[in-house]
């Protein structure tokens, strides 16, 4: 059903109300993407109340459709449209909701009365935009909407080319190779590799501009395939630059039933300091999560001579504290250090890295670290 008012502009709604969040819980929103078809789908979490709501642009600016969701965004943010779409902007109209506006450009006309969001699974949505008279649109997204659902036999839909499944082919193009690494039952684990940061959010910048999100993204990448390369089944919280808000990093991980987590950073402190380096990992609690955090840490500290050891140590940061499996949160090293820098923009070195964290996260599985 559609709901509607009329005055200076026309506002549609329709929701299927199933259950409420929390005023005050962390955003339900898991992930979401809009294909070039113009078909939009998000990924929530079970039993939330969706509403969709559409307004014709003022003067000068175009049509736009937002979709309130229980809970509040960590960060709000915007993301670059393409074609007919202008922008995607996530933001916290109240301290207990997402909403999620995707803005087109003048000119585009969609119909508000066959605009309908609909529920195809417990944590799934649908919306399919019509009007758009054939003008294309630049696929966009955050976050995987192929994590396992949690309705009774639904299956994932086949996903397009633009977006990477995760799964057990490989992620990164170039050759690598995982001979070498220690050797795991094959099929038998899947690990979630959490490349912090991304797009508009680049993190740290160190000297000469180099930015943590470009560091991580590359070991992150690499990690996968390495470990693809042993039979471990990989799911990236993000394949390229785009800004995943925290909340839906956890909630694919927790999903995905993984063995373990990963989240891959670099540190910095003031451009002042290059005299500060070192290489730290964090977990929250938990025997397990220690034994990782001190597995990666030993690796990395061994392939960066020189650079201080600050230790395996107790954090309290967000992805491995509401992280359900054993999780840890690697700083590789300071951009803004005058020895850690320069090493974090060889390719080279991060491919070391790669290879570092691969032996420990295979250690771990494998039960000798």
């Amino acid at each position: 059903m559609v709901r509607s008012t009329w005055a200076w502009r026309a506002a549609w709604g329709l929701a299927l109300v199933l259950a409420t969040l929390p005023a005050r819980a962390a955003s339900s929103l898991a992930a979401w993407r809009l294909g070039g078809d113009g078909t939009l789908e998000l990924r929530t979490s079970p039993g939330v109340n969706a509403q969709a709501f559409f307004e014709e642009g003022p003067l000068g600016r175009g049509p736009r459709i937002w979709i309130d969701l229980p809970g509040a965004p960590l960060r709000p943010r915007s993301l670059p449209g393409g074609g007919a779409l202008r922008e995607v902007r996530i933001g916290r109209p109240d301290g207990g909701t997402t909403r999620l506006v995707l803005e087109f450009q003048p000119g585009v006309r969609l119909d508000p009365n066959q605009i309908r969001l609909v529920g195809t699974a417990r944590d799934r949505w649908r919306l399919e935009l019509v009007g758009l008279g054939g003008r294309p649109i630049t696929p966009v997204g955050e976050g995987s909407i192929e994590a396992p659902s949690l309705a009774s036999g639904w299956r994932p839909p086949v996903t397009p080319s633009w977006m990477p499944r995760p799964s057990e082919e490989p992620i990164v193009r170039r050759p690598l190779s995982g001979d070498g690494l220690p050797e795991v039952p094959r099929g038998r684990f899947l690990v979630v590799i959490d490349p912090g940061h991304g797009g508009p959010d680049p993190g740290a910048v160190g000297i000469g501009g180099l930015r943590e999100t470009d560091v991580v993204l590359d070991v992150a990448l690499q990690v996968a395939q390495l470990l693809q390369s042993r039979g471990v089944r990989v799911l990236l919280t993000r394949t390229t630059e785009v800004d995943v808000d925290l909340p839906p990093r956890v909630s694919l991980a927790n999903q995905s039933g993984a063995d373990l987590f990963v989240s891959l950073h670099a540190n910095a402190l003031n451009m002042s300091r290059p005299d500060v380096n070192g290489i730290e990992t964090f977990y929250f609690e938990g025997s397990r999560s220690q034994r990782l955090a001190r597995a990666i840490q030993e690796q990395i500290v061994a392939i960066s001579p020189g650079s201080p050891d600050r230790g395996a140590r107790p954090g309290r940061f967000f992805v491995i504290r509401r992280t359900v499996m054993p999780a840890a949160l690697a700083e590789m090293g300071f951009v803004t250090g005058s020895l850690d820098s320069p090493r974090l923009a060889d390719p080279g070195f991060r491919r070391r890295l790669a290879v570092a964290v691969s032996t420990a996260i295979l250690r771990v599985l494998g039960g000798s670290s």
